[in-house]
């Protein structure tokens, strides 16, 4: 499923521009976190609960737009973090930016199951 040559010509150069104006203020891509989960392992996070990219990147597209604690795919990081203000972005744009955060995914991380621990990113830290 990772493929980086189909994500190129689905346009995920677009997403990053969209992330970098709307969403790098609060997320980072990689661990550390500035004031919400790196990109990175919430990438991983997706791919763990769906198991194809339109049901992921359609669950983000809705959360994006009306965040509630309940649709969180993270709950410890609501905990962590508070839970996002809603992006008020164009449709297009908030299913680019979800495509782009898919695509984010790196099975060689070894972040696919689990949270990263023995990282450097512990629960307590």
């Amino acid at each position: 499923m990772f493929n980086s040559a189909a994500q190129a010509a689905t346009g995920s150069g677009d997403g990053k521009a969209i992330f970098d104006k709307n969403c790098s203020v609060c997320h980072s891509i990689m661990p550390p976190p500035k004031n919400a989960p790196p990109i990175t392992p919430l990438a991983s996070r997706y791919h763990q609960k769906f198991t194809t990219k339109k049901d992921g990147v359609n669950h983000l597209v809705a959360y994006l737009k009306a965040p509630e604690k309940n649709k969180a795919i993270d709950p410890q990081a609501i905990t962590r973090f508070g839970i996002m203000p809603a992006l008020k972005l164009p449709d297009s744009e908030l299913r680019t930016v979800a495509e782009w955060v898919w695509d984010q995914y790196n099975p060689n991380m070894g972040m696919g199951r689990g949270m990263g621990m023995g990282q450097g990113r512990g629960m307590n830290q």
